[in-house]
C-alpha cells in the first residue's frame, strides 16, 4: 500500500470512529484530494502558507459557494488537527463566519407549475415527495416502499442528517401519487425509487438533474437545487398556518432557530392576521 493510500486510511478510520455521515467522509476526502491534486503533492508535504494559497484560490478563482468552501475549510481542519496532530505552530487558518442567507423559495403558483410539465411518473412523484414531505435530497433516495406508513399517514425517514430517525408527513394527495407510480413502475421491495440499477437507489446527481429539467421547462429563474422544494414545503406551510413545532419535527430540524429562518421569507398571512391597531378605538385623523 502506498503512502497516499495509507494516510487516506487513517483519515477515513478517523472519520468512522467519530461517527461522520458517509456523505461527509466522501465530501472531505474529495476536498483533501482537491489540495493534494493543485499541488500535485501529498498533502503531508505542504505548508500551511500552500494551504491558505489553495484556499483563497477555491475563493477568489473558482468562486466557489460558501457551503462548498465550508466543507473545504473543515475537512483541512480535520485533516491536519486530528489525522497528522499538526498543531497551531504548523496549522492555522481563520474560522468562517456563519453565513446568513435567507432561502431563495418558489409560490404555490411556481410549485405547482414546475411539478405540471414533468410528464415522467418516476420524476414528478420524486419532486412531489420531496416538496410534499419536506425531505433531503439525500433523504428521498434513499426511501424504501416500508417507508410510507399509509395506514397512520407518516412517512419514515430512517438515518437523516446527524444520523437520526424521525417521521414527517404523508398528505393525501402526495399519497394518490405515490399509488399511481407504484402502480405503473412496481419498483420492487428494496428502493423506492431505484437507480438504473434497481439494486441501488437512484443517486442524487441524477434526481438535482431531474429538479434542474423541471424548472427549465417550467421557465422558473429561483432556486438553484432540488433543496428549493425542501424550502418550499416550510414556507407554504407556515404561511397556510401550521405551527413552527411541528414543522421543525418534520423537516428534523435540531434547533428551532433553524425552522423559524422561514418566518422571514413567508409572505403575510393577511386574510387571516390581524394588526392590533385594528382594535383601536382612534377618532378620526381629520374631521369631515
Amino acid at each position: 500500500m502506498s503512502a497516499g493510500s495509507i494516510l487516506r486510511q487513517r483519515f477515513n478510520d478517523y472519520m468512522v470512529l467519530r461517527g461522520l455521515s458517509p456523505n461527509t467522509q466522501e465530501a472531505y476526502i474529495l476536498a483533501v484530494l482537491g489540495l493534494a491534486r493543485y499541488y500535485n503533492q501529498s498533502p503531508a508535504k505542504l505548508n500551511n502558507d500552500q494551504i491558505q494559497a489553495y484556499l483563497l484560490y477555491l475563493i477568489k478563482d473558482r468562486c466557489q459557494a460558501w457551503s462548498t468552501l465550508n466543507v473545504a475549510f473543515s475537512a483541512m481542519r480535520c485533516f491536519y488537527t486530528q489525522v497528522l496532530k499538526w498543531d497551531e505552530t504548523r496549522f492555522h487558518i481563520p474560522r468562517r463566519s456563519r453565513q446568513k442567507k435567507r432561502p431563495r423559495v418558489l409560490s404555490v403558483q411556481e410549485t405547482s407549475r414546475l411539478l405540471s410539465v414533468v410528464t415522467n411518473p418516476k420524476h414528478r412523484t420524486l419532486l412531489a415527495t420531496v416538496y410534499g414531505a419536506g425531505l433531503r435530497v439525500s433523504e428521498v433516495v434513499r426511501l424504501k416502499p416500508h417507508h410510507i406508513e399509509s395506514d397512520r399517514m407518516l412517512i419514515r425517514v430512517e438515518q437523516a442528517k446527524g444520523r437520526v430517525d424521525r417521521y414527517t408527513i404523508l398528505q393525501e394527495r402526495l399519497l394518490k401519487e405515490l399509488k399511481i407510480y407504484w402502480r405503473i413502475y412496481r419498483p420492487g421491495r428494496e428502493w423506492l425509487f431505484p437507480g438504473r440499477d434497481r439494486s441501488q437507489p437512484l443517486s442524487r446527481a441524477t434526481a438535482q438533474i431531474i429538479y434542474n429539467k423541471a424548472r427549465d421547462k417550467a421557465g422558473i429563474t429561483r432556486g438553484r437545487g432540488i433543496h428549493t422544494l425542501r424550502h418550499a414545503f416550510a414556507t407554504h406551510m407556515l404561511e397556510a398556518g401550521e405551527d413552527i413545532d411541528s414543522i421543525q419535527r418534520w423537516m428534523g430540524h435540531k434547533s428551532i432557530v433553524t425552522t423559524s429562518g422561514y418566518l422571514h421569507v413567508c409572505k403575510p398571512r393577511q386574510r387571516t392576521a390581524k394588526s392590533p391597531m385594528d382594535e383601536l378605538k382612534l377618532p378620526p385623523l381629520l374631521k369631515q
